[in-house]
């Protein structure tokens, strides 16, 4: 069995005393983990680190092996650990593709908002906003998606005000009734009315992360890096 081609590095785990298990996003392969000969070197952990572009050709006499892979470097992302921010949205980045998806199950989408994600932080552009469409984006694609465009009652684009906690979808404030204290809000940034910027997206991305991601996908806890991150966004717009 054989896979060659770029991906991005989304973590890696000591193996031994020289080597390591690499784990990356390829768009068409999913994540993929090999070991890496050599891969605790000074020289070969610098190209490895989570977010950086390399060049790969994985090889393993069956498929469900582990494999091997030989890496080359491809594009360098330097900026994503210039600055604690940067750093602390790669973490959360790889934590969560690490956390849910399996392996060797292609998300061309997934992957190719989460490459211009970490172009994103490593050119230091704002991207809370793109983080938090990212998010939007895995729930999508793992089949919780939020549907936001219209009211789930009365199908109507207007007054958008709450979602629904069960299905995720919008509710408009005149078809919540006395049912709104039990939605869930739906921030402006997102097509509700009135106020709510990055810090209220996030509260309701998050909880349909814990509520349907962690719940009924993986059955553990989120990944505390994306605790750290969110936490970061926030004292930002203090």
């Amino acid at each position: 069995m054989e896979w060659h081609g770029e991906a991005s590095v989304v973590q890696t785990r000591r193996h031994g005393e020289n080597a390591v298990i690499l784990t990356v996003l390829a768009r068409d392969a999913g994540l993929i983990s090999g070991l890496v000969p050599g891969g605790a070197s000074a020289k070969r952990a610098a190209m490895l680190q989570p977010g950086g572009r390399v060049s790969l050709r994985w090889r393993a006499r069956l498929e469900d092996q582990l494999g091997t892979f030989t890496a080359e470097p491809a594009r360098a992302r330097p900026g994503l650990l210039a600055n604690a921010d940067a750093l602390a949205g790669v973490n959360a980045v790889t934590a969560l593709l690490s956390y849910a998806l399996p392996e060797r199950d292609p998300h061309p989408r997934l992957t190719d908002a989460t490459e211009a994600l970490l172009d994103q932080m490593d050119a230091d552009d704002p991207w809370a906003e793109a983080y938090l469409r990212w998010e939007m984006r895995l729930l999508d694609d793992l089949g919780f998606g939020l549907d936001l465009g219209s009211c789930a009652v009365t199908g109507s684009r207007d007054g958008l005000a709450y979602v629904s906690p069960r299905s995720g979808r919008a509710v408009s404030a005149q078809a919540a009734g006395d049912w709104a204290p039990r939605l869930l809000p739906l921030p402006a940034l997102l097509g509700g009315r009135g106020n709510g910027g990055v810090a209220d997206a996030l509260a309701l991305t998050g909880y349909f992360l814990e509520t349907r991601l962690a719940e009924f996908h993986a059955g553990k806890p989120l990944p505390p890096a994306r605790g750290r991150l969110v936490a970061r966004l926030l004292a930002r717009e203090a």
